[in-house]
């Protein structure tokens, strides 16, 4: 039996923490489908088709892996391309509480789809979007935090919008 999951998010960007779930889900399933949510209730730096080319650079080399873009509800993404999984990262027990509501209400909506939640390798427990973001657009060293064309994409982003911390992240 062919086993499909999906890793869904925003990936706003893709970074090292994202890439370990991407590798590890890789290894337990048939086929992973890295699912780019396109219109979420967020504010993002990147476009939809941006963050899909990042990722998909990102796991170039995972044969098993592939990378789109959906709108809609996730479980109904998932029944789309016959995912039996929904694979999700968790960092640290603020993260357990969100994945538990959001994993039992896709169950009450699809109750044919598993959940599976992944703990983050301990390097990469402190690592968000968000976080990687920040420290980008303010000059700080992410070279340990994602791959080196993520770092570019951030400083192209930083320096078209004139953040302060543009110049520094050339150096990376």
């Amino acid at each position: 039996m062919h086993i499909i999951a999906i890793y869904p998010g925003t990936f706003d960007p893709v970074h090292y923490g994202h890439i370990d779930i991407a590798e590890r889900a890789s290894q337990l399933w048939d086929e992973v489908i890295v699912a780019v949510y396109d219109r979420p209730s967020k504010n993002l730096l990147f476009s939809t088709e941006e963050r899909v080319a990042l990722f998909a650079e990102a796991v170039r080399d995972l044969p098993n892996v592939r990378v789109t873009s959906y709108q809609g509800l996730t479980v109904d993404f998932a029944r789309e391309v016959g995912a039996k999984v929904m694979v999700r990262g968790l960092r640290a027990i603020t993260d357990f509480e969100y994945e538990f509501q959001i994993a039992l209400t896709n169950k009450q909506l699809a109750p044919d789809v598993e959940f599976a939640a992944l703990m983050t390798s301990q390097e990469h427990t402190f690592l968000s979007a968000s976080i990687l973001k920040e420290v980008a657009l303010l000059g700080g060293d992410i070279s340990a935090m994602c791959p080196p064309h993520v770092a570019e994409a951030l400083r192209r982003v930083a320096g078209a919008r004139g953040y302060p911390g543009s110049a520094k992240i050339e150096r990376i």
